[in-house]
């Protein structure tokens, strides 16, 4: 599971077409999948308020739900 970093699952919604911020959280290596979905976590990996999938394609967001 990837930390995103924005405050709320809707700022992250609005950031569709653009790269997703995030930052790596498992020990078995990268998870980010630069065409595919990703599941992430938010407003941080350590304060879990929301979780989304992000739909990814060529490396910017297609998709939030």
């Amino acid at each position: 599971m990837l930390g995103a970093h924005y405050k709320t699952k809707k700022e992250l919604k609005a950031a569709i077409g653009k790269p997703l911020r995030f930052v790596e959280t498992s020990i078995f290596g990268p998870e980010f999948k630069e065409n595919g979905r990703n599941t992430v976590v938010g407003p941080s990996p350590y304060e879990r308020k929301w979780f989304a999938q992000v739909d990814c394609k060529d490396g910017l967001i297609t998709k939030v739900s």
